[in-house]
């Protein structure tokens, strides 16, 4: 069960901060066992997203399926990165685990579009990815699927970014052993000077 809302995020001074789309991946009725009988109420996952790199995910339970709603897009706004994208697509390939769920994620080529099922493709449209191949392997579970695809979109790394600061800790290591050969250099002079003086 998918539905999607477009609402506007309202920050504090009342302005309109941005434009996110909600969509509802998953909606479950739990019923509590008491000594009064059996208590029901529902647990919806939401995705909400701006569909231009940023995105979120929130869990909300309630009596009632509104409510539940409301209390997942709410934490969802709370938990919302920005994803790091190269054109339409992903910049590299990468695997996440969550529970039992395993979702693999593949950048694809321009016009290949969302390869991917509900759990995935809902998290991967509202980041605003259009490229992609995603499988999910062992558990289908929404709940899972969507968390893992959550924490593999965070992990996601610019390699242009990866490679600037591996150059970076490359010529600082360069520039210790510089300053240590100068160190044995200035030592080796005393030395010489030392032995000098005696002689």
């Amino acid at each position: 069960m998918t539905s999607k809302v477009d609402r506007a995020v309202i920050d504090r001074e009342g302005r309109q901060e941005l434009p996110l789309t909600e969509r509802v991946v998953k909606i479950s009725r739990v019923a509590k066992v008491t000594k009064g009988g059996r208590h029901l109420s529902f647990n919806a996952i939401v995705v909400v997203g701006d569909m231009e790199g940023r995105v979120g995910i929130g869990m909300g339970k309630a009596d009632a399926v509104p409510d539940a709603v409301r209390k997942g897009t709410t934490a969802a706004k709370k938990n919302i990165i920005t994803v790091t994208m190269q054109d339409s697509t992903i910049p590299h390939e990468i695997t996440t685990k969550y529970v039992g769920s395993i979702v693999m994620l593949k950048p694809a080529a321009p016009g290949t579009g969302v390869i991917a099922g509900g759990a995935v493709r809902a998290v991967i449209e509202l980041a605003g990815i259009k490229d992609i191949l995603t499988k999910v392997r062992r558990s289908t579970n929404p709940v899972n699927v969507v968390k893992a695809t959550f924490n593999g979109l965070s992990q996601l790394k610019d390699p242009k970014e990866q490679y600037r600061r591996r150059m970076a800790l490359v010529e600082a290591g360069k520039e210790r052993e510089r300053e240590r050969e100068r160190a044995r250099q200035r030592q080796a002079q005393r030395r010489a000077a030392a032995q000098q003086g005696n002689s």
